[in-house]
């Protein structure tokens, strides 16, 4: 049973979130060759403060703090 987790920052909209997991899905089918009903897709939200590129968050980016 393939398991794909995924971890992104929060915010987009839910059915951009649904293509993603279909598109992993299918990808998944494919590449393994495994029956559709056996692969998981995970998607973890995480919220822009405790996203961190080089020390710095990913809020702070944004808000110009880097």
């Amino acid at each position: 049973m393939p398991v794909i987790d995924v971890s992104l920052l929060a915010g987009r909209p839910p059915e951009v979130l649904h293509a993603l997991q279909v598109a992993l899905h299918d990808a998944a089918v494919a590449a393994l060759d495994v029956p559709p009903g056996s692969v998981r897709v995970l998607l973890r939200e995480v919220p822009p403060t405790h996203w961190t590129v080089g020390g710095v968050t990913v809020a702070q980016r944004r808000a110009g703090q880097d």
